[in-house]
């Protein structure tokens, strides 16, 4: 039967296309809830994936860190987990960027605590509000 993913989308959130929704792997998955459940089933699991990692900034700041980590969190529900999206969302920067985007701001990252410009505090949320700005990933940014 497989997930329609015909639900509602909140605002802000970026619906997948055909394509994408044809990567879901667990194709007994027929409602949003089921969905959310076997994601965050694989995103706990990434969690105590990444708690064994020794990860220094320069192993965390790199985009295969980034692809790795998605991939982890998302793999076992999504094809593309760990791939930036091939199509262009209602938020990110256009598809043809996304590389060049997430090298600036990792590297502007590894400045930040390199030189301790901003609070440890400051630089996470720093990061995270510009990678969702850049959105790389079909879903799960």
């Amino acid at each position: 039967m497989g997930l329609s993913l015909d639900y509602n989308y909140l605002d802000g959130q970026s619906p997948l296309d055909e394509e994408e929704k044809a990567e879901l792997k667990i194709k007994s998955i027929s409602t949003r809830e089921e969905l959310d459940e076997f994601e965050q089933q694989n995103i706990e699991t990434a969690m105590e994936w990444l708690l064994n990692q020794n990860i220094s900034a320069n192993r965390l700041l790199t985009e295969k860190f980034v692809k790795d980590l998605h991939r982890q969190m998302f793999g076992s529900v999504w094809g593309w987990a760990g791939r930036f999206r091939q199509s262009n969302k209602n938020i990110g920067v256009d598809k043809a960027v996304i590389g060049v985007e997430l090298k600036k701001l990792l590297d502007n990252c590894f400045y930040w605590i390199e030189n301790k410009t901003f609070p440890e505090e400051e630089i996470a949320i720093r990061l995270k509000h510009r990678l969702v700005s850049i959105h790389p990933f079909s879903n799960g940014n």
